[in-house]
């Protein structure tokens, strides 16, 4: 069976839709093929959503009859069923590496390195949309994109580099949680919670599957939610405790300040990106949209006649790749994109930013403060504003670990299949993809103790701004590329995929495919692409600039 071409709707891209057929079950079945009017071409906006320059007469004289208020309460329905995936992706970025990194910014610049928390979360919204628009158009993460598309030695060292993503981020947030649980509860030691974490995450990831029912999709995304607003509200407490900071102060940090460019603040001005912008979450980002995606089809009759996966994927159906239809993809585009930079513009960075705010607040010119660590915080909100402070702190790191060791382990295993391709049972994958990352942060914490917890939380956090250039750079070529960003007009299809997806022969089956139907092409526009490039030029710069430096010892 040949491999249908990727399907397209661009984040700024251009539409172009003619023919006058459309695909209907799969590549080439001219049988269910469906006449597509002139009228339907379209030009995308900045979120990809095709607009129809003359609506139907029916289309529009329903919208006239309907109010205002029903409008805006069926579009505010329509985003609850979005609500979830966004707040899975803010999870990467309130990991304890955020803590560690965002504590030592605080303690050193107060509240200047502000800018580079607001930066780094512009950065993360605008590659996040990046990678909804490649797993919305394609129907794949971007592990098997990189497998569908790159040779295969390359996709093998990406592959590499994203599993050493994985395990500095599996670092951050097993460390982070056995710091947690030890404030807690002095009498567990770290490595005891180092176990208890791991534990912990194998039984949730019991609960998710993808490609199960929505219900239960639903239930595991609201679990991670309320994890989020737990930690929402014991910020929004510990920062109403502080005292004698003038809120002037604050939001001048969140300009553009000398300390970016000094040897430590570059230092840790890369940290910060690193624990902001997080490799992982680009794999994660890029492989969570397809279920809704996949349930618009199901309810419009989209999904191919006969497929016995037309209500869910088997999860162990490894080569059964899922394309969405184009009205699935113009439809889900938009709210995807909208629902997730909520999430990261509200809870993310109000999270990231209340750390450097309080650890600015605490432990900035401080006498009374014996470190800059997670462990000198918590003892010193313990001291100053009391007991129920620093349990409060505790509560917000152990909840940041865990809901973020949950995600981590998702984009894990993502990452695994989608790049390797491995067709074994799916909890001995989980399993394997687990194993592969928490032992080496259980050495660590047993090896180096209390002492060097925090030097290893934030050498894992400018360990992760290394790669990220290397991870994001084919994310930002897939979605500039036509080739990849297309889709035929018609019903969902579903595509086989081998070991040897990344063949040329796989390119030339798809690129045959597009002359017989005249595909929607949405790749980035020109004024998309050019900034793009420039946040990747802006990442890699900072971290050519921190090598040198640290290569110079200078950190």
């Amino acid at each position: 069976m040949d491999k249908p071409s990727p399907s397209s709707a661009g984040l700024g891209g251009t539409a172009r839709e003619g023919g006058d057929k459309s695909s209907g079950s799969g590549a080439g079945d001219s049988s269910s093929a469906r006449a597509v009017h002139p009228a339907s071409a379209t030009t995308a906006t900045v979120f990809g959503e095709g607009r129809h320059p003359t609506p139907t007469p029916s289309l529009g004289s329903d919208r006239g009859r309907r109010s205002v208020p029903a409008l805006v309460r069926d579009a505010i329905l329509t985003f609850g069923k979005f609500v979830g995936p966004g707040f899975m992706i803010a999870v990467a970025y309130i990991d304890p590496g955020n803590y560690a990194t965002g504590i030592a910014a605080g303690a050193s610049y107060r509240f200047r390195l502000l800018f580079i928390v607001l930066l780094s979360n512009v950065f993360a919204i605008f590659l996040q949309a990046l990678c909804v628009k490649l797993g919305t158009v394609t129907g794949l993460n971007l592990a098997e994109a990189c497998r569908a598309f790159l040779p295969r030695w390359l996709n093998y060292a990406l592959y590499a580099m994203a599993e050493i993503a994985i395990i500095a981020t599996d670092l951050a947030e097993v460390i982070g949680t056995a710091i947690a649980i030890n404030l807690l509860i002095p009498q567990i030691p770290l490595v005891a919670g180092c176990a208890i974490s791991i534990l912990d995450v194998m039984i949730i990831l019991l609960f998710y599957n993808p490609n199960g029912s929505m219900r239960g999709l639903r239930t595991f995304e609201s679990f991670v939610v309320l994890l989020v607003l737990a930690v929402v509200i014991c910020f929004c407490i510990q920062m109403s405790l502080i005292r004698d900071t003038p809120v002037a102060q604050v939001f001048q940090g969140y300009l553009p300040s000398k300390a970016v460019v000094e040897q430590q603040g570059l230092y840790q001005a890369c940290g910060i990106l690193g624990a902001t912008v997080m490799p992982h979450s680009l794999y994660l980002g890029s492989g969570i949209v397809q279920a809704r995606l996949r349930e618009y089809d199901v309810d419009k009759g989209l999904m191919p006649e006969g497929n016995p996966h037309s209500s869910s994927i088997n999860e162990d159906s490894e080569k059964s790749i899922y394309i969405p239809s184009l009205r699935a993809i113009r439809h889900c585009m938009k709210y995807s994109i909208f629902e997730l930079a909520t999430s990261l513009f509200t809870f993310a960075l109000f999270i990231n930013s209340a750390i450097l705010i309080i650890a600015g607040a605490s432990l900035y010119g401080s006498d009374e403060a014996q470190g800059d660590d997670i462990f000198a915080i918590h003892d010193l909100l313990s001291r100053s504003l009391g007991r129920g402070a620093g349990i409060l702190f505790a509560l917000a790191l152990l909840l940041s670990g865990i809901s973020a060791g949950i995600v981590c382990t998702i984009a894990g295993q993502m990452v695994s299949e989608g790049a390797l391709s491995w067709n074994m049972r799916p909890w001995l994958r989980r399993l394997i993809t687990r194993s592969m990352s928490i032992t080496p942060s259980i050495i660590i914490a047993g090896a180096v103790g209390r002492e060097g917890l925090d030097t290893a939380l934030n050498a894992s956090q400018v360990a992760l701004s290394v790669v990220l250039p290397f991870i994001s750079a084919p994310l930002i070529y897939f979605t500039c590329v036509n080739k990849y960003m297309k889709v035929l007009p018609g019903r969902a299809r579903f595509a086989v995929g081998g070991e040897n997806n990344g063949a040329p022969d796989d390119h030339n089956r798809a690129d045959d495919l597009g002359t017989q139907l005249e595909n929607v092409k949405m790749a980035n526009s020109i004024p998309v692409v050019i900034v793009a490039v420039v946040i990747w030029l802006i990442i890699a710069a900072m971290n050519v600039a921190n090598l040198v430096l640290l290569g110079l010892g200078k950190e």
